[in-house]
């Protein structure tokens, strides 16, 4: 079989955010601009994966003028500071079965994640999808962060935030 690389179909691939407070959650979208994954042997041995920043969606907020409120926040320094950081990268340095290891950057720091994730090839056809748990503030999203400021009661927001991926790629 040998070694295949797969390209990311940026249309057909996504990550869904979500992201939590005290007072409820959050969720949207974040495009993946581009990347790919080598199998070897059927076997998934590397990958990279542009994360296109500018292309984060909020869907639970469906007022207009709220939901761009908050999408303007998200691109601030406080948090992706979209401007100086349009991409952030997602490299698999290492796998073993079916967990992935790898470095995560965003807003230029990079950060070891690691992550379970699900991979099924169908001809010239790949699809994977995975769960990271990703905390912010290893990022410098330090924004109503408990662990920087106290006293923030109902206004806190978690560290923590999920990155669901599903990405379809084609032999190439």
């Amino acid at each position: 079989m040998g070694t295949q690389k797969f390209a990311v179909t940026g249309t057909q691939s996504n990550i869904e955010w979500t992201g939590r407070k005290i007072t409820g959650s959050h969720n949207g979208t974040i495009a993946i601009k581009e990347g790919y994954l080598d199998l070897n042997n059927s076997k998934l041995t590397a990958g990279r994966f542009i994360i296109d920043t500018t292309s984060i969606k909020i869907l639970d907020v469906t007022d207009p003028a709220t939901n761009a409120q908050f999408a303007g926040h998200l691109a601030s320094d406080d948090f992706f500071s979209i401007e100086k950081f349009p991409e952030a990268v997602l490299e698999i340095t290492h796998v073993i079965d079916e967990h992935i290891e790898g470095n995560l950057v965003i807003k230029g720091i990079s950060q070891p994640v690691g992550f379970d994730a699900a991979i099924t090839t169908n001809g010239d056809t790949l699809t994977a999808s995975g769960k990271l748990v990703i905390d912010r503030t290893k990022y410098d999203m330090k924004f109503r962060s408990g662990n920087f400021f106290k006293d923030l009661g109902d206004t806190l927001i978690y560290n923590d935030f999920d990155l669901n991926v599903n990405i379809t790629a084609k032999a190439v």
